[in-house]
């Protein structure tokens, strides 16, 4: 199947990330104008703080969800698929991990291709057939030739340092002095305005790119049901998954397959869409595949 670029998806993607790009100059000017020095300080601090989560991120994912990287004699299988997978999308072969979890998922992480991870639970390698891993496994690979993980640091990047604001712009307040308290508590309303927006539209951005990946597996497989079929079988045990391994994971959301929103607050802050409207745009690429 050829690599389509889908249009419609990349033009919504473009327009928030114009609207990103405008709201964090409103940004940026207010909190230079009201905070001076103290936002050069905080500028460079988070500067030098997402260099180093961007640069050691593939680590500090596997550090946080407990993986390890497997080698071809522990998981022979997996990585035949993850060698044959990189090369129909035209990727260097990623590191292969595994973590011991019973949520059924999988992520991709590092700072490029060149420096990527491909990782999956057992729980993922229990559930789901060969041809349906191979999907998942595709879809991330997808999210690697996207650069999705470059792309949301940066666009995470201000809105970070938007909360920090909030949270700790009182400090350079002017230890007391009246004069100077109205301007720095109107950088603290701004940024929380601003944080506020970037958030919702940081997600609707990560939701936009989880079709695309969908849209990049089923050009690299040739196989949208089988991916469709995943999704299912996945978001169908996670019902059933313990509620005390889905809180120790639901921090790692963006990074999944299928994310753990659980209750009302991880519904309306989802970084994945529908996994119905998934489904149905992956069977709608199906239809299309079987009258080309």
């Amino acid at each position: 199947m050829e690599w389509k670029t889908d249009w419609g998806l990349r033009g919504r993607m473009a327009f928030t990330m114009f609207l990103l790009f405008a709201l964090y100059l409103v940004f940026a000017a207010v909190v230079a104008a009201y905070l001076g020095g103290g936002a050069i300080t905080m500028l460079v601090f988070m500067g030098g703080f997402s260099l180093v989560q961007y640069f050691f991120s593939d680590k500090l994912t596997l550090w946080s969800m407990g993986a390890h990287e497997v080698s071809e004699d522990e998981y022979p299988q997996l990585h035949d698929a993850v060698t044959r997978l990189s090369r129909q999308a035209d990727l260097p072969k990623p590191t292969v991990a595994v973590t011991d979890s019973r949520v059924p998922n999988a992520f991709a992480t590092g700072r490029n291709q060149k420096n990527a991870v491909v990782c999956v639970t057992t729980g993922i390698m229990d559930t789901l057939d060969g041809e349906e891993l191979e999907g998942v496994l595709a879809h991330e690979l997808a999210h690697i030739k996207n650069r999705d993980m470059m792309v949301m640091t940066v666009a995470s990047f201000l809105s970070t340092l938007a909360f920090i604001v909030v949270r700790w712009g009182w400090l350079f307040s002017g230890g007391g002095d009246s004069r100077n308290q109205a301007p720095v508590w109107v950088a603290i309303v701004v940024s929380l305005l601003v944080w506020v927006i970037s958030f919702l539209l940081i997600r609707a951005l990560s939701r936009y790119r989880e079709y695309t990946a969908d849209r990049g597996a089923a050009m690299i497989t040739g196989k949208p049901s089988a991916l469709a079929s995943a999704l299912m079988k996945i978001s169908g045990r996670m019902d059933r998954v313990p509620k005390e391994d889905l809180r120790e994971e639901a921090e790692m959301n963006a990074f999944f397959i299928i994310p753990i929103n659980k209750g009302f607050v991880g519904r309306i802050a989802s970084t994945h869409p529908p996994t119905e409207k998934r489904i149905e745009r992956l069977r709608d690429l199906e239809r299309e595949l079987a009258t080309a």
